[in-house]
């Protein structure tokens, strides 16, 4: 499922970079698609003996790969989101939910901002809260991930509507306004592969 994330982001370069275009440097791309590269690698190389270890390897590659402000806070979201799911053995969706509740705690408290500032928070939180209340209803995880997708991407448009407080698009003020969130759109694509890949025929996911 993370090799297919990573093709995925890698994939997504340009879109992504023409994104953070209208409200930053356009670099943001860039960045995904080295991290995501370096997160291939990492998982091509090695085997792990747990989810939790796999995800905090996914973490460490972002984090080392992407740089910026980007690498730390995509790396806080799969390395703190990992670090209750070291015993598990299998992806189900109360991992998911494990993830990204424990993951959005990490991310705020690394960069300190909260829903509403048009960062990836405002992607990431919706779905997480998704993503546990399905868990909870005993949801297969393709089902958890098809929904916990689509609140990511209600999220990210919701972003259009919000001026930056935060980062490099705070400068723009009112030009941010029209445009997603660059960090948001990662949050919902990085979603979307792992749904993607839980509705393939050969995944293990459904059921």
């Amino acid at each position: 499922m993370f090799l297919h994330v990573a093709h995925g982001l890698e994939a997504s370069k340009d879109h992504l970079s023409d994104l953070d275009r209208a409200i930053g440097d356009g670099d943001h791309g860039i960045g995904m698609a080295r991290g995501f590269e370096a997160v291939r690698g990492e998982l091509e190389a090695k085997r792990y003996d747990s989810v939790g270890k796999l995800v905090h390897g996914v973490g460490t590659a972002l984090m080392m790969s992407i740089g910026g402000a980007a690498g730390a806070i995509f790396g806080s979201l799969f390395r703190g989101g990992s670090v209750k799911l070291q015993e598990e053995l299998s992806f189900t969706s109360g991992t998911l939910a494990r993830l990204l509740v424990d993951g959005l705690q990490a991310v705020k408290a690394r960069g300190g901002a909260q829903a509403g500032a048009k960062t990836m928070i405002d992607a990431l939180e919706p779905a997480s809260v998704k993503a546990q209340a399905l868990a909870e209803a005993g949801a297969p995880l393709d089902q958890a991930l098809s929904a916990a997708c689509e609140e990511a991407r209600l999220g990210m448009e919701r972003t259009k509507d919000m001026l930056a407080t935060t980062g490099k698009a705070k400068t723009l003020a009112e030009r941010s306004l029209g445009h997603p969130d660059p960090g948001a759109a990662s949050t919902y694509l990085i979603l979307k592969f792992m749904a993607e890949f839980a509705t393939l025929p050969e995944s293990p996911a459904g059921g």
